[in-house]
């Protein structure tokens, strides 16, 4: 499957982003084709500004999105809520996007872990007609740590990781089957 992966950070070596490129590795060895979307590196205009439409990596993202059979969103939490980034970059995007497709939502918190942004995400998606995996990843507080090869140095985050992708594949399957 070819799988459209937005990470939504606009710091240098962001957790969520850092949480992303283990997904998309776990996804890969299982032979699908990840196509990260990194905001850090691909910066966005704001949405409505004059000639936004037209910017190179609005229209490498709507492209990638729009071709992908399941999207994987991910973002750091920040006073309770996504970042803002990742949330300009939805706005550019529409139901053409995600109708029907299968949509896990990660995040990455300084606390315990980061429910508030996993909701309002799911709400989006929701709103983009996608369809929401029920099972969601959040690292927070001290699981946030990787080891040199990418790896989470915390075993729970791993296990977490290699439970959630899979189902999160199946859904995307049947959903693509259809």
């Amino acid at each position: 499957m070819r799988i459209a992966m937005i990470a939504g950070s606009n710091r240098a070596n962001a957790t969520s982003t850092s949480v992303s490129l283990y997904i998309k590795k776990v996804m890969e060895s299982e032979g699908h084709q990840v196509t990260l979307i990194d905001l850090y590196k691909q910066p966005l205009p704001f949405y409505g500004d004059a000639g936004a439409d037209s910017n190179k990596n609005v229209a490498g993202m709507r492209e990638t999105v729009l071709h992908s059979d399941a999207i994987v969103l991910s973002t750091p939490e920040y006073h309770g809520s996504m970042s803002g980034v990742l949330k300009n970059a939805l706005d550019f995007m529409g139901g053409d996007h995600f109708d029907s497709k299968a949509v896990l939502s990660v995040s990455s918190a300084g606390g315990a872990v980061g429910v508030s942004s996993l909701t309002q995400m799911q709400a989006i998606v929701r709103n983009m007609h996608g369809i929401n995996c029920p099972e969601w990843i959040s690292v927070g507080g001290a699981n946030r740590e990787f080891n040199p090869d990418g790896s989470p140095k915390s075993m729970d985050v791993q296990t977490r990781i290699h439970k959630t992708v899979p189902y999160f594949l199946k859904l995307a399957a049947t959903l693509r089957a259809r």
